[in-house]
């Protein structure tokens, strides 16, 4: 069985529909996957009631605590191994999860850590996408899922969606309209992963194209 854990540090919508997506359509029959854990950087996580409402194994890791990203980081690494078994290391998703990882952290999960992102990367990668993306006087926008590497929301693409900047949207119309896209591909790439990865590897091997 592999199992997934799911970082977050706040509402945790992303998560949810990820975790209501498995249990729909059965992931541990189909894919030999389960969410296994919910993580957060923060105690106060409204995500981690719901992961305890399914069932989850819900634990927070205050960042605070820690002198250095390192050290915390550290210490995330050894509760997400917890979960990893001889042959099938876990698969890491970011959902909401709002830290910059170390590079040892992603090298060491390299290939099965996923994040997703809201704009049409390598379009806007950081933060205040929406708005930069009407500034810009983009005509679409979107969501990109992809792995994680060193460098900032700049990893192998799995999965995409585009949706239109409207006239009139402001960055909050316009956030609604992608998360929504969000909710919908996030599960798919995660999906498709599972279809991809057998149980003697792995390393991820992208989809070509959006999902």
């Amino acid at each position: 069985m592999r199992n997934i854990v799911i970082l977050i540090s706040g509402g945790g919508s992303n998560m949810a529909a990820i975790v209501k997506t498995a249990q729909r359509d059965a992931w541990r029959t189909a894919y030999g996957a389960q969410i296994a854990a919910v993580i957060s950087n923060r105690a106060d996580a409204k995500g981690l009631l719901f992961a305890q409402e399914q069932g989850l194994h819900a634990q927070a890791l205050d960042h605070t605590d820690f002198a250095t990203r390192e050290a915390f980081d550290t210490a995330l690494a050894g509760l997400i191994d917890r979960f990893d078994s001889t042959t099938q290391p876990a698969l890491v998703v970011l959902a909401g999860f709002m830290r910059i990882l170390t590079p040892g952290f992603v090298a060491r999960y390299a290939g099965r850590l996923l994040n997703i992102h809201p704009s049409l990367l390598p379009a806007f990668p950081g933060l205040h996408t929406h708005q930069r993306a009407i500034d810009a006087g983009c005509k679409f926008s979107g969501a990109t899922v992809h792995l994680v590497s060193a460098e900032l929301d700049c990893g192998p693409i799995l999965a995409q969606a585009v949706v239109p900047v409207l006239p009139g949207d402001t960055a909050t119309t316009l956030a609604a309209r992608v998360l929504t896209q969000e909710h919908l591909i996030y599960p798919q790439a995660i999906t498709q992963w599972l279809v991809t990865n057998n149980q003697a590897k792995c390393s991820v091997e992208p989809a070509d194209g959006a999902i």
